[in-house]
């Protein structure tokens, strides 16, 4: 009888928690969002664009370069309990983290090689965000993300059957 009596505040209480624990994963994918635009959004864009007019040789790298990258990042965790999501989750920090010290560390702009090395790292950073379901706010992101997913999905099929 107390049960009944107290179940609307019980289930007031655990709707005001879900929306605050929504309002928290809502401003964090924001967050994430706003710093992937800054940082990764230019150099996937132009890496896909790049892969989009290459030749069969070039695509060979961009195979190269991303599947590299993404293998590069994939975290070294055993651990079954994970989420598929909070895997992919901790490959994009992985490779978003690869970003930022490449940026800090570049030279030479000119440097084809070190360029497309960056760019496939921040290909990967998206595709492995729009894997973790980070960009479900942003369309435009998540279009991006689906289009890195499918170029990292190809290149990692490439490198694969050689």
């Amino acid at each position: 009888m107390l049960v009944e009596l107290y179940s609307p505040l019980i289930f007031a209480l655990g709707a005001e928690v879900n929306r605050q624990t929504m309002l928290r994963w809502l401003s964090s994918d924001r967050r994430k969002i706003k710093s992937d635009r800054k940082q990764l959004e230019r150099r996937a864009r132009r890496l896909l664009q790049s892969y989009l007019t290459a030749n069969e040789w070039q695509k060979r790298q961009y195979y190269q370069a991303i599947a590299g990258a993404a293998s590069a990042c994939q975290p070294g965790i055993d651990d079954p309990s994970l989420s598929n999501e909070k895997l992919a989750e901790l490959t994009a920090q992985a490779a978003t983290k690869v970003v930022q010290v490449r940026n800090r560390k570049a030279k030479d702009a000119h440097d084809h090689s070190a360029v497309l090395i960056t760019d496939a790292y921040a290909t990967v950073a998206i595709a492995y965000r729009r894997a973790a379901s980070a960009y479900t706010a942003d369309k435009e992101m998540e279009q991006l993300g689906t289009a890195a997913v499918h170029l990292v999905t190809i290149a990692n099929s490439f490198m694969n059957a050689e």
